[in-house]
């Protein structure tokens, strides 16, 4: 099997000049932890992760209300907290080998690269719904 064949292509983008209010907002209302970051003809140039979204914001705890942690984020932009160093994968490659770059590195997702222009993503719940679905296949 070939990462074309599992990855999800329906995707939610940021580009570098959006706002971190905004990509909080798209993370929460589709519940995803992963934002390619694309320019205006849809090439990837990186990506956000929650985890870098959250080592950007400021916390709560330290007794800024929510009107002003809004003001603070939306001062900030994708670009200045985004990982431009990213592994991307291609729609060609192996299942298998992408399943081992996600376990080798710690990954939560590899962006799927057709010449450069995102064409899909694949996380680690996508490999855990193809093992339930195998797992059920076997003792159905």
């Amino acid at each position: 099997m070939q990462v074309k064949e599992l990855m999800t292509s329906s995707l939610h983008t940021v580009n570098e000049h959006d706002t971190l209010v905004h990509a909080r907002e798209l993370m929460l209302a589709h519940r995803i932890r992963h934002l390619p970051v694309v320019d205006g003809e849809n090439r990837f140039i990186g990506l956000l992760t929650q985890r870098d979204l959250l080592a950007a914001t400021v916390s709560p705890i330290e007794g800024i209300d929510r009107d002003m942690l809004d003001t603070l984020e939306s001062a900030r932009t994708v670009g200045e907290v985004m990982n431009r160093e990213v592994v991307a994968v291609d729609e060609e490659t192996a299942l298998t080998m992408a399943a081992e770059l996600l376990l080798d590195h710690k990954f939560g997702c590899l962006p799927v690269l057709r010449d450069g222009y995102l064409t899909g993503i694949v996380t680690e719940a996508d490999f855990v719904r193809l093992a339930i679905d195998l797992v059920a296949r076997d003792h159905a």
